[in-house]
């Protein structure tokens, strides 16, 4: 047993001394290190290492959470003692208690690859190297005399956590994940800067980009956007980019949510079984993903990480379903919330999405906007390209595409073969048929 199961057990043991029917304990240590690199020197370098502990507790009905940093024994003794008598003083909650035992049932016994052992032994010097080499990709990008200025960095975390609870469940994982990313900025003929990114996010080192390549692609997005302008306001197709399809693929998390269900806040609200888009729309939340960045063997809660199919050929297959709420809505618990969510890809690249289109407007970012969990409006500004002759053409920004989540997905025409795999959310390209764009 872990020093971590151990410190959760022990907690869990006071709680119950002092007066709780159940508990619930996590404890976690974590260590970060980040290095930023700007303009040929280093303009930042961290280290954090966190550990604590929180807990849920059950007393006579009522329900608190609470956490600490302080793990010496005498001091998580008077911790557990405090928050079992602030429990005593609040309302009590008939739908507030520990999962059924059995939904912790079933765990997978797969190695999910979480953990990098290279971790202990990556040298700062390597680090300081990495974001080196990605400002000299950028560095290294045809026209990159006109860049003004070129940000980069690398990031690692490794994580310790163990969970137990008063009615059977224990559970522990150790975490690896790094990190790399590249900023470049240029200057515009009108005096504008127009800048992008590219970033990279793996749980192996050995699994990132090649540095120079991150670097480069970033000045050359930041090239590519000098001249900018806005298009025409027209209805048209939208071919949005993998990574810029997180934004739109996130908007539907929350209205999934029991908890959006059940205040009436989710558009979704008695559409399970129902068509919400395209038969192109395929997604699964899959915990089980080797190396994912989401993937785990257990949630939140303790419940056993299952495959969980959210959408199936256009239809609402699934909600995230926690306990609490699905008490409140009489509903079988799925699992809290999202791990990593694949939408499933088509067979055609880019170019070949982009040669059907013939003309729309290629979506490679989103900048700010909003999209409402009640009724599933939506309101975002968009930046990218013209697509004339089934090609990429001049650049746009400061243009807006609005409409309806009701109606976006059921517009989805085409799905790229290009998974954005640097996220837990794995969406390819996307090509929506129809969508309303103001500009001019």
């Amino acid at each position: 047993m872990s020093e971590l199961l151990d410190v959760a057990k022990r907690a869990i043991e006071l709680a119950k001394k002092k007066g709780a029917s159940d508990a619930s304990a996590n404890a976690s240590r974590a260590r970060e290190v980040e290095i930023g690199w700007r303009d040929g020197k280093v303009e930042k370098a961290t280290e954090a290492t966190t550990r604590g502990l929180s807990m849920a507790l059950y007393v006579d009905g009522r329900f608190t959470s609470v956490s600490t940093s302080d793990l010496r024994p005498e001091a998580l003794e008077r911790f557990v003692e405090d928050a079992v008598a602030l429990a005593r003083t609040l309302a009590k909650d008939p739908h507030r208690a520990l999962p059924e035992p059995k939904l912790y049932e079933g765990r997978s016994k797969d190695d999910l690859q979480l953990f990098d052992p290279s971790h202990a032994t990556l040298s700062v010097e390597a680090r300081r190297d990495f974001a080196k080499q990605l400002e000299a990709g950028a560095r290294s990008a045809a026209g990159a005399d006109a860049l003004v200025s070129v940000t980069t960095g690398t990031s690692s975390s490794h994580s310790t956590f163990a969970r137990a609870t008063s009615n059977g469940f224990e559970g522990e994982k150790e975490e690896t994940s790094f990190g790399a990313w590249a900023e470049a900025t240029t200057k515009d003929v009108d005096g504008r800067r127009p800048e992008d990114w590219v970033s990279a996010s793996a749980r192996h080192h050995a699994d990132l980009p090649a540095p120079e390549g991150l670097g480069r692609e970033a000045a050359e997005r930041a090239l590519a956007a000098r001249g900018s302008k806005k298009g025409e306001s027209a209805v048209t197709t939208l071919i949005v980019e993998n990574r810029a399809a997180r934004r739109v693929l996130g908007a539907l998390l929350g209205p999934l949510t029991a908890r959006a269900l059940q205040q009436q806040q989710s558009f979704l609200d008695d559409r399970l079984g129902k068509a919400i888009g395209g038969k192109l729309f395929t997604v699964t939340d899959d915990p089980l993903l080797v190396r994912g960045l989401g993937s785990r063997l257990f949630d939140g809660e303790g419940l056993a990480a299952r495959r969980l199919p959210i959408v199936k050929d256009g239809v609402l297959a699934s909600y995230y379903v926690d306990v609490y709420y699905g008490r409140k809505l009489k509903n079988a618990p799925t699992t809290a919330g999202p791990s990593n969510l694949v939408l499933a890809p088509g067979k055609k690249d880019l170019a070949a999405l982009l040669a059907d289109v013939k003309d729309g407007i290629f979506v490679t970012g989103f900048l700010g906007g909003n999209s409402n969990a009640t009724t599933g409006d939506f309101s975002l500004g968009i930046q990218g390209f013209r697509v004339r002759a089934g090609k990429k053409a001049e650049p746009i920004n400061e243009m807006n595409a609005s409409g309806n989540q009701r109606e976006l997905w059921k517009k989805l025409v085409a799905v790229g073969s290009d998974p954005y795999v640097w996220s837990s959310q794995r969406t390819p390209t996307l090509v929506f048929e129809g969508v309303s764009v103001a500009g001019l």
